[in-house]
Parts: C-alpha cells; structure tokens; sequence
C-alpha cells in the first residue's frame, strides 16, 4: 500500500484543527496537528511532513516567529501560512519570509485542499522539496533568495524564468510538458498563451550561456533538465 502524503495542521484553534483534520484526512493525507510554533518546529524535524500549514497568531511562538527559525535551519518543508489580514503588504511580507502561499481566514476550507495540492503538484516526486539550495555541478539555486548563481555570476532571472528553471531542477530528468508548466508556475487561473514558456526557457538558456545544453527541448513532448541535482 502506497505511503500517505504527511501533511502538518498548526493553528490555535481547536474546532479549526478538528474540521481541517478531518477534511484533509477524507482528502487522503495523513494528518498530524499541533497547537503553537514551538511545538510545530519539533513536529516538523521529528516527523518531516511534505507540507505544513501554519496560522500566524499562536501562543509561546507565534507562525512568522516558526517559519522564520525553519529557513534559518535550511529547511525548505513548504508552508502555507494563515493570516487574518488580506492586504497586498502582508502577502508580500508573507512570501519574503519564506512562505510557499498564504490565506486569509475565514478561509473556505477546499480552498486549502487546492493549494495544498497545488504546492505538492509543482514540487512533484522530488527529494530536495525541503532543501533550500538546489545544485547542478557549478549552478546553485538559492529558493529563499530567489536567486540562481552559475560559477559565481549571477543569472539575473525574472520570477517566470526562475520559478520554470527551479521546476524543471526539482523534477531532473523528468520530461515537463508546456501546459504543466503553464499550470505550476504561472498558475491554472493566470491567462497566458503557450509561447510564454518558450520566452522563459530562452531567458534561461542565454543566461546558462555555455551550460545552456542542460535543459532539453523534445519537440511536441516539452522540456527536461539533465544535469544531476543535489539539495542543501
């Protein structure tokens, strides 16, 4: 029997732990809940959930405090946070603080699965999904900075184009077809045509420059990276 997917509940709330609870466990996940940020961070080293969802407003430590220590560590577990401001500045300051998404509560509940399920899809089968440093012989991907490095130099990349270089990294040798792409860093509700990606995929491989060989273009399959990836 295939394992389940671990998924870690952390929120204050306790009618709000037990519906999540449940709702994810029908969902298929295996679910483990916790009460405050301190416990949250011993859960996530001891356990190793895929994805944790974490509210922002707890007791002892609260979740920006939580996540804020998890990258100092170097783990990259995604994170949804839960904030009960929807401003632009907190989504922002969110994401800037390591955050995979946010939601703004009252939150619907199969909004939560969807970007949970969502955030699993992009990081696909990978075994660096909680590493923060993705590395391909002398190309090194920092996914808290947001920034790819090649000997040295800095590649410069747009959000697009680096978010297609750290898909195509987290599933090497993978062939990813253009519309998954399209779904998993751009997003199912943005509208853009096809083309889109292969502005991105040239971005990249100028950048590359001589290292532009180690992302594969298989005509009416997609693309493939073939450099060896190691995660830290």
């Amino acid at each position: 029997m295939n394992e389940k997917t671990r998924l870690l509940i952390v929120d204050d709330e306790a009618d709000l732990l037990a519906e999540l609870s449940a709702l994810l466990s029908r969902s298929g996940f295996e679910v483990r809940t916790e009460r405050d940020g301190a416990a949250a961070l011993a859960a996530i080293l001891e356990w190793h959930p895929a994805l944790v969802v974490l509210d922002v407003l707890m007791p002892r430590m609260d979740g920006r405090e939580a996540l804020r220590r998890l990258r100092e560590m170097n783990n990259w577990t995604p994170v949804i946070l839960l904030t009960q401001v929807g401003s632009s500045a907190e989504r922002a300051l969110s994401l800037q603080e390591g955050a995979d998404d946010y939601l703004n509560k009252p939150f619907d509940p199969l909004e939560l699965v969807a970007r949970i399920q969502a955030i699993l899809r992009r990081l696909g089968r990978s075994t660096y999904a909680a590493a923060r440093h993705l590395i391909s012989g002398e190309l090194v991907v920092d996914r808290q900075t947001r920034q790819a490095v090649l000997r040295g130099r800095a590649l410069n990349l747009t959000t697009r184009a680096f978010g297609v270089l750290e898909y195509l990294m987290l599933n090497a040798g993978e062939i990813v077809s253009r519309d998954r792409l399209l779904n998993e860093v751009w997003g199912w509700a943005y509208a853009v045509e096809t083309r889109a990606v292969d502005v991105r995929i040239a971005e990249i491989r100028k950048a590359l420059d001589s290292e532009s060989d180690l992302i594969e273009t298989l005509v009416g399959q997609g693309y493939r990276f073939l450099g060896d990836v190691q995660g830290r």
